[in-house]
């Protein structure tokens, strides 16, 4: 088995670890009331965007995502939430130096060895939660878990969810699909956008993601009878409808989202054996975005 397998069986232990520690460290994470940033690169970007759009519909206060070399400096915020799985992505250093003295901020990272334990005020460690494969899966699912726990929405039957979601058959003729376009509202676009880039990383893919309001908007036109749209959460009423008529699959079920977002997992990992590819080790990837002129 490749790594990427045995840690994305392991995600429903992780979860459970996760939302125990959610309760014991409210000293480092965001107050009801905050207006915070969340930040990262790739996958931790999208799980900044889907944290954001979370807290802020639950009530608990002003909350944006951006990518870590995007962050807007004439802002101001409460604190600054950066989530970077290696501890040594030079965007999120630089941020976290740039807002040293001014800003209160806090890290969640896997790897307790590396300088983001120094350059945060406040770091949350899920070190069980770490990776050997390139390729994220349960550090970022994990995290999340955390974050959703800290803001009382995660409950036991998440966890049954994911489990369930490792068990089951995949939907049929998804492995041939030439194209997939995932969909999400609210929080679950961030978790669209995560299931598209798994799907490049791992299997080199062609994907896409978009609110699902804006999938009528034009990229319907790409769907077909060999392309795939799948939806995290609640679909728009018709749009399943509009998506079967042009012979594409529509895929999308009753679990959590999050635990959703573990099926394409599975489905990114299947289409890179059914390659030949080794999803530990993309082409072109590193585990970690460091810049050597940084």
């Amino acid at each position: 088995m490749s790594f990427v397998e045995i840690e994305t069986a392991s995600q429903p232990e992780c979860w459970r670890r996760a939302a125990e520690l959610a309760q014991t460290r409210t000293d480092a994470l965001p107050a009801t009331g905050e207006r915070i940033a969340v930040v990262g690169c790739g996958t931790s970007f999208y799980m900044a965007q889907a944290y954001a759009a979370l807290r802020e519909a639950s009530g608990q206060g002003e909350s944006d995502a951006f990518a870590a070399s995007e962050f807007p400096f004439g802002r101001g915020y409460d604190r600054v939430v950066a989530l970077t799985r290696s501890g040594t992505t030079t965007e999120v250093l630089e941020l976290l130096d740039r807002l040293r003295g001014d800003t209160r901020t806090v890290a969640i990272t896997a790897d307790p060895n590396t300088p983001v334990m120094t350059s945060a005020d406040d770091v949350v460690v899920l070190d069980f939660a770490d990776e050997q494969s390139v390729v994220q899966t349960r550090f970022a699912t994990t995290l999340l878990t955390l974050l959703r726990a800290h803001l009382g929405l995660h409950t036991d039957a998440v966890v049954r969810d994911a489990e369930t979601a490792l068990t089951e058959p995949l939907p049929e003729g998804l492995l041939d699909c030439a194209q997939f376009t995932f969909l999400g509202r609210g929080w679950t676009a961030g978790l669209a956008n995560e299931a598209a880039l798994k799907m490049k990383e791992a299997s080199l893919s062609w994907t896409e993601a978009y609110p699902a309001m804006e999938y009528r908007h034009g990229p319907i036109s790409i769907a077909t009878t060999n392309t795939a749209t799948w939806m995290f959460g609640s679909a728009p009423e018709g749009l399943a409808e509009q998506v079967l008529a042009t012979g594409a699959r529509w895929v999308e079920s009753d679990l959590d989202p999050l635990a959703e977002l573990v099926r394409v997992q599975r489905l990114a990992i299947a289409r890179a054996a059914a390659r030949g590819l080794d999803p530990d080790n993309p082409r072109h990837l590193t585990r970690s975005v460091v810049l050597a002129d940084a």
